[in-house]
């Protein structure tokens, strides 16, 4: 009889990737360098996931449930797109300064060619009321009729700037959020 999986197993793999994969590169990744960092046996780590690239997939959703959870919760839904853009663009800058090496293992992530389709739709899949919201605004001459993906890699980029502007000059966080915000916001507003 097959033991149960442990929860904590399968989290500290998953952190181990997250560690490895921000030092290392994906590529340069072994699975074996995860599994003697998360203190658990090669074997264990195929246990929970079958392959790296099931690994790889079941991080991205990880790490895209927790950026959700972040930054859609407390989001005013009844506020027009400018504060909810500024609500979520707030907390994502601030999570991202907050962990940098899973920002750094993400963005490793996102450019393997790893990722399925399937993945990729559930990851933005709780980001959908904001998604609606854009959609709403674009359709009411509120904002460039720009394709969501090149909205979505904009403001990455933009936020990828400010996070690194804002870890080397802390005290000024708050000037920095706001400056990436406006730059972001007058790249899509429709004027």
């Amino acid at each position: 009889m097959a033991r149960p999986k442990s929860e904590d197993k399968r989290n500290a793999i998953l952190r181990a990737a997250i560690e490895v994969i921000a030092e290392r590169g994906l590529t340069a990744t072994p699975t074996a360098a995860i599994s003697r960092l998360a203190g658990v046996a090669e074997g264990t780590l195929f246990t929970y996931f079958k392959t790296k690239d099931v690994l790889v997939n079941e991080l991205y959703l990880t790490i895209k449930r927790e950026q959700a959870a972040t930054c859609m919760g407390g989001l005013p839904a009844e506020a027009d797109v400018r504060e909810q853009l500024r609500h979520v663009w707030d907390v994502y800058v601030d999570w991202g300064v907050a962990h940098p090496a899973t920002r750094k293992a993400m963005a490793q992530l996102q450019v393997s060619g790893v990722l399925t389709a399937e993945s990729l739709s559930a990851g933005l899949a709780p980001f959908a009321r904001l998604q609606a919201s854009i959609r709403t605004a674009i359709a009411q001459d509120r904002l460039r009729p720009l394709p969501e993906p090149f909205v979505e890699a904009v403001m990455q980029s933009l936020a990828e700037t400010t996070m690194a502007a804002v870890s080397g000059k802390p005290e000024a966080a708050a000037d920095y959020r706001r400056w990436g915000f406006e730059v972001l916001w007058n790249g899509i507003e429709q004027r």
